[in-house]
């Protein structure tokens, strides 16, 4: 996950700064030095590091810091504030027009995953009730048109395109189909360069100046560090853009775009790209990642994760079963589905307050992987009544799932134990002694490492 690097050495600076009873100036300047190191390493900005780390240092050496009974937890407080203030300090979002169907241009160097999280974009908002239309205006690139139409469909989002036309009668075209078919959204997939020309600029003028767009979002690569700045400021400078959509935040990327966007171009991120599933966009809180920074979690977008794989039917019927004594297999693999479906395993543990930092636990998602392997190989009846598995069965659902004998048994066993907690938890007396125990038996398949 980006800026992985950046928490690891600014929580090494705070802890240094927590280990001392009172500061004195000296340890906010050699804190400061970690902090602007930190920063630079990241790909921030230079300009923006500078303007940073002396905001920060001048809130930081004021005598309600330094004669503070807590200062370093002062200091991180200032550098989480400072840190949102440099993000845009709050979520900014799409402009909806109030009369005809919003139209939202992406623009973007090529590869920078315009036309693919462009699609996420418009999926994000079918979610929400729209009626979006995606419009193949980039007819130069191969296979640009067939690629927006494969992931319109996986989507259900419609797709417009004449070929290899005009892309400003494109456009202009397009609109007019959504206003007579229904589409309250339109997205512009634009064409890209290697690199920012002058060709290219005119013609996404030209399509700005034929369509008046609501929103005009540059697709920027956050693997791409400072450079990613450039182009964002480039982009401005000649479409006067409304905010920025950063791609692929989920890599190696050490997150520095995110941090310099908004300080260079004014603009806000509004959306960030965090994986290579469809579903994998969300909204960009300035106050949500400078939490995720310092390493004190991200509860609000594990909450809205969750409430997005709920699945309220279910959860009635399991509520019901679970007061009943009748939870199976086939209603832990639900389960298993469910959290599955929040995304990747590793980034919903770093949203917990705290476990950021706990580097020597790991999520093994193979673990959870082969679980489901050993569920699906059984029949249903089985999945109701594990009792009836003898050897043969067992067999059976160990070569099916490709797994060895003794992880079935632990399945099985740790089931049980489950099964078990789960009566107590029906039963008042017994939770009262199951709590003087010192708790409940963990989940099966050794998910946490």
């Amino acid at each position: 996950m980006a800026f992985e690097g950046l928490t690891e050495k600014l929580s090494a600076a705070f802890k240094r700064l927590r280990g001392k009873g009172r500061l004195q100036e000296a340890d906010v300047k050699e804190a400061m030095r970690e902090i602007r190191m930190a920063l630079l390493e990241a790909d921030v900005s230079y300009k923006v590091v500078k303007d940073f780390v002396r905001s920060v240092s001048e809130r930081a050496v004021g005598s309600d810091v330094l004669e503070s009974l807590t200062p370093a937890q002062m200091i991180v407080k200032i550098v989480h504030e400072e840190l949102i203030a440099l993000m845009g300090s709050e979520n900014q979002k799409i402009t909806i027009s109030p009369k005809g169907p919003t139209v939202i241009m992406l623009v973007g160097l090529q590869g920078a995953g315009k036309t693919t999280n462009g699609a996420k974009l418009a999926g994000y908002y079918k979610k929400q009730g729209k009626r979006p239309l995606l419009v193949a205006c980039d007819v130069y690139r191969p296979a640009a048109i067939r690629q927006l139409e494969i992931v319109g469909e996986q989507l259900g989002v419609p797709v417009f395109q004449m070929g290899q036309g005009d892309p400003v009668e494109i456009a202009k075209s397009a609109i007019r189909h959504a206003t007579q078919h229904g589409n309250d959204m339109v997205f512009l997939d634009t064409a890209g360069r290697l690199h920012v020309d002058e060709v290219l600029m005119e013609e996404l003028k030209n399509i700005k100046s034929a369509v008046s767009p609501s929103e005009i979002l540059l697709t920027v690569d956050a693997m791409t560090g400072q450079d990613a700045v450039n182009v964002a400021e480039n982009f401005n400078n000649w479409l006067d853009l409304t905010g920025v959509l950063l791609t692929k935040l989920d890599g190696d990327a050490r997150g520095g775009a995110a941090l310099s966007v908004k300080a260079v171009t004014g603009k806000p991120v509004k959306f960030v790209g965090l994986g290579e599933k469809l579903d994998q966009i969300e909204p960009f809180h300035p106050d949500r990642m400078a939490s995720r920074i310092l390493g004190m979690g991200d509860v609000l977008t594990l909450i809205e994760k969750a409430e997005q794989a709920f699945d309220q039917k279910k959860a009635e019927e399991l509520e019901k079963k679970l007061r009943s004594n009748k939870f199976t297999l086939a209603d832990f693999y639900d389960q298993l589905q469910q959290i599955k479906s929040m995304g990747n395993l590793q980034d919903l543990l770093g949203m917990m307050p705290g476990m950021g930092a706990m580097k020597n636990v790991q999520v093994d998602e193979k673990a959870m992987n082969r679980v489901a392997a050993m569920i699906q190989s059984m029949t249903p009846y089985e999945r109701e009544n594990p009792s009836c598995l003898g050897h043969s069965r067992k067999q059976r659902i160990c070569k099916g799932a490709g797994v060895k004998p003794e992880e079935l048994n632990r399945l099985l066993k740790q089931f049980d134990s489950m099964n078990a907690m789960m009566k107590q938890m029906n039963n008042p007396k017994a939770m009262k002694k199951l709590r003087r125990m010192g708790g409940m038996p963990g989940m099966p398949g050794g998910f946490f490492g």
